[in-house]
C-alpha cells in the first residue's frame, strides 16, 4: 500500500482514518496540524508537522498522497491550496466508506470523501474536495460542486445541484430538482422546496432565507 497524510486531526479527521482502514488501498503514514504539537496523536496516528513541513516528510515517508480531513468547506479550500503551492505534485486522493452505495454512471473527485451509509445512485457527479456525511442520500443525475458538502442525513431528490462551497446540514430534505447557490448554507432539519440564493443562510420547513452570507462565514 502507497503512504500517504491526512491534514487535520480533529473529529472529521477521525471518520476519515476510518475510512481509509477500512478501505485497505493507503497506509496513513501520520497527520498534519500546524495547531498541534509533534508527536501528539489521534487514533493512534502521530502528528508529523504542518504544511510548511509537507517537503521533507514527503521524501521521509515516501508519501504518495494527501487528504484534508477538514469538515468546514471555505477552510478546506484554503488548506488545499496551501499544500498544492508547497508541494504541487502530490496528489490528492479520495476516501469511500465499504458500505456506502456508489450508483453505475457516478464520478467522484479527487479530494472527495464519502462516509458510510452514504448513497450516491446513478449518473451523479460529485465534484473535487467534496464531502458526502454519514447515511447522506445523492439521487440519480446528481451534482455536487467542487467544495460542496453534505451533512449526515442529508436527503436530495434526483435531478439537484449542490454549489461549490455551499453546505447542507444535518438532515435536511431536498425536493427533486433543486439547485443550492454557491457558498450558501441550508439549515439543519430544513425542507428545501425552491432554489436557494448563492451566499446565503436558508432554513425552516419550508425553508426560507433568513440573512446574507459572505464567503468563508463560521457555519460549524
Amino acid at each position: 500500500m502507497q503512504n500517504i497524510v491526512l491534514v487535520g486531526s480533529s473529529g472529521h479527521a477521525k471518520v476519515i482514518i476510518d475510512i481509509v482502514e477500512k478501505q485497505g488501498c493507503y497506509r496513513i503514514a501520520g497527520l498534519i496540524d500546524a495547531f498541534r504539537a509533534v508527536g501528539e496523536a489521534t487514533l493512534g496516528y502521530r502528528v508529523l508537522g504542518g504544511e510548511a513541513d509537507l517537503d521533507r516528510l514527503v521524501s521521509e515517508h515516501d508519501l504518495k498522497g494527501v487528504i484534508v480531513a477538514i469538515g468546514d468547506n471555505s477552510v478546506r479550500a484554503n488548506v488545499a491550496a496551501k499544500v498544492a503551492d508547497v508541494r504541487p505534485q502530490l496528489p490528492f486522493v479520495s476516501a469511500v466508506h465499504p458500505a456506502a452505495s456508489i450508483g453505475k454512471g457516478t464520478s467522484i473527485g479527487p479530494g472527495t470523501v464519502v462516509m458510510a451509509g452514504a448513497v450516491i445512485n446513478a449518473d451523479c457527479r460529485v465534484g473535487r474536495f467534496c464531502i458526502v456525511n454519514t447515511k447522506a442520500s445523492l439521487d440519480h443525475d446528481c451534482i455536487m460542486e467542487d467544495f460542496s458538502s453534505l451533512a449526515p442525513g442529508v436527503t436530495t431528490g434526483g435531478n439537484c445541484r449542490i454549489g461549490n462551497h455551499a453546505a447542507v446540514s444535518i438532515g435536511a430534505v431536498l425536493r427533486h430538482g433543486i439547485t443550492i447557490g454557491e457558498h450558501s448554507v441550508v439549515g439543519a432539519g430544513s425542507i428545501v422546496l425552491k432554489a436557494v440564493d448563492a451566499f446565503s443562510v436558508t432554513y425552516g420547513n419550508p425553508a426560507k432565507k433568513v440573512r446574507d452570507r459572505q464567503q468563508g462565514d463560521q457555519y460549524l
